[in-house]
């Protein structure tokens, strides 16, 4: 849905958020005025301390003072709403407004990105290409670790060092800035976003398979990503079009739910899910084992309070009225790192009984299957869990009446997430990407439909009517059906979707539907290989990112052709 708005108007959004991002940075370090709407005199603000409320911790109550909002605004009110649109719009409005994304193409925009020069042995001729990361290197295999480590450390350090702290805070923002900065210098493409991104792994437990109001990549037909890696319109080029350069295959910016197919039955992808739940649950917890009470957490206090580096000795602890000695330090990576590890432990138990129950009651259900839908629930339960905290001192300040509806519309809108989700399979995600690439066919052959479709048009039609229509169209002869199985074949063949080996058996159920035999397969593959032979060549890796990007290549080749054409003739 919203990867159709227009990159131009994207753009500027993204310099508005950006901008205030950074002025709210800015503030930790300077704001002498926002402390005021918190003085308990003052007149008419939501934000004035209470001066006779008692916030306990460890058995005493806390002295309150006016304190500047930025970071009370950054974790109750920014970070809550990033997690809001991963699960309801999907990645594909989160990447193209991301801040922090927007700052890591900086050295793209101004042309500095490190390039490596590339000779072909055979020609001798030297061309020069960005740098990516490879599948094969240590960071292509472990970036996974990688991105959920430095999430882990960044929730340890909140509590510990930058909740309140507001220069140690800006201190970890102006760090982070730097990296991605640094990141896209050094890699082409979203190459931040993709490996070294502490947000990735959030973003693939709430926007993967899809968002609730996201649309369907597989099913579309423009050769352009779902993120901002793409070139505004210009003089040359009346449409955008693709500057993806296949930093990562597969790419979530290119289709979201091949992605997450493809990594399901990964073990690093249940590790992600499952202990990123019990680091949620352990994250919030803490406050309660700290303070002895759920008051410190939903005061808002820890976001306000002057001392923070001043506790990390204390006890970091206080249980049953009595605190523990243990340094608070030690006790913050000790219990999120053992609630991350309980998260786990659980998941991978309750995934093992709840699959030994499917083989006896419903057998029909494939392991990919039932791993798919613990996964949907799990992420459902850790979304409305997160809710119940996050943002929770702000919202509070709100009547009655809208803490209810807020707290409704989240429930709501998660419910139907949860049933668009659970419905989802790997085999229906298959037959929609056949069936859109039959559509894209049909077109191509230019038969009189229209009779049949009621005034609707192709692209409106369900999976299973489209092979429907197959069936029963006059003109659809065996000759152009061969013609159209070919056509899918080939695109399959090209975007790797299918290789010579796995065609076979991935088209088997849509030769079904058109009543193409196994021998008329085998003849559409000799058929391809005489006209490309590299089509069927097994050492030629092909891909879909692959083939984006060299769309791009070429629309871009053509842009500079077309500039070239429209600028006047020079005196020779």
């Amino acid at each position: 849905m919203l990867t159709q708005f227009p990159e131009q108007t994207m753009h500027r959004v993204r310099w508005v958020l950006t901008i205030a991002w950074l002025v709210l940075i800015a503030s930790l370090i300077y704001d002498p005025w926002t402390a005021q709407l918190t003085a308990a005199d003052h007149p008419w603000s939501p934000f004035r301390l209470d001066p006779n409320a008692c916030v306990l911790v460890q058995g005493n109550c806390l002295t309150e003072q006016p304190y500047p909002l930025g970071t009370t605004i950054f974790w109750g009110a920014i970070v809550p709403a990033a997690i809001f649109i991963l699960l309801i719009f999907g990645h594909e409005l989160w990447r193209r407004i991301c801040p922090l994304s927007f700052l890591s193409q900086i050295p793209r925009a101004l042309g500095w990105q490190r390039q490596y020069k590339r000779e072909n042995p055979q020609t001798g001729k030297v061309r020069y290409e960005l740098a990516k990361v490879k599948a094969d290197s240590w960071l292509g295999r472990n970036y996974a670790s990688v991105q959920f480590a430095w999430l882990f450390v960044g929730l340890v350090g909140r509590i510990l060092f930058f909740n309140a702290d507001r220069l140690v805070l800006t201190l970890w923002l102006g760090g982070t800035i730097a990296c991605a900065i640094t990141v896209g210098y050094l890699y082409g493409g979203k190459t931040w976003c993709n490996y070294f991104c502490p947000m990735a792994p959030v973003q693939q437990v709430y926007s993967e398979p899809g968002g609730l109001l996201s649309s369907k990549a597989h099913m579309g037909e423009a050769k352009i990503t779902q993120s901002m890696c793409r070139t505004l319109p210009t003089q040359a080029a009346e449409k955008e079009q693709s500057a993806c350069v296949a930093c990562q295959n597969p790419c979530i910016d290119i289709d979201s739910e091949r992605a997450y197919w493809d990594s399901l039955p990964k073990p690093e992808t249940t590790w992600l899910r499952y202990g990123y739940v019990g680091l949620v649950v352990g994250y919030f917890v803490y406050y309660y084992l700290y303070a002895g009470s759920w008051d410190y957490y939903f005061s808002g206090y820890w976001a306000r309070q002057t001392d923070q580096l001043a506790s990390l000795l204390e006890p970091g602890f206080y249980l049953g009225g009595q605190a523990i000695n243990i340094p608070k330090l030690v006790a913050v990576p000790l219990t999120l790192g053992l609630f991350t590890l309980l998260g786990y432990g659980l998941g991978r138990g309750a995934e093992s009984w709840i699959k030994n129950y499917s083989r006896r009651a419903a057998p029909a259900l494939s392991p990919e299957q039932i791993r798919h839908r613990i996964f949907t629930v799990t992420t459902f339960g850790v979304f409305n869990f997160f809710f119940i905290f996050a943002g929770r001192p702000l919202i509070q300040l709100l009547p009655v009446k809208i803490q209810y509806i807020y707290e409704l519309g989240l429930v709501s809108l998660s419910t139907l997430w949860l049933y668009k989700t659970w419905r989802r399979s790997a085999n229906l995600y298959s037959r929609e990407s056949l069936a859109s690439r039959f559509r894209k066919q049909l077109f191509k052959l230019q038969l009189d439909i229209s009779q049949f479709l009621d005034g609707r048009s192709i692209d409106d039609l369900h999976t299973n009517e489209v092979y429907v229509l197959a069936k029963v169209l006059p003109g659809f002869t065996k000759e152009k059906r061969h013609q159209a199985y070919k056509g899918v074949v080939k695109e399959a063949l090209e975007e790797g979707y299918v290789n010579y080996a796995s065609s076979l058996g991935v088209l088997q159920q849509m030769r079904q539907e058109l009543g193409i035999t196994d021998d008329e397969h085998q003849e559409v593959l000799e058929e391809l290989g005489v006209e490309d032979p590299d089509l069927l060549n097994p050492d030629r890796q092909r891909n879909l990112e692959n083939q984006i990007r060299l769309n791009g290549y070429r629309q871009s080749l053509e842009r500079l052709m077309t500039l070239q054409k429209l600028q006047p003739d020079t005196p020779r």
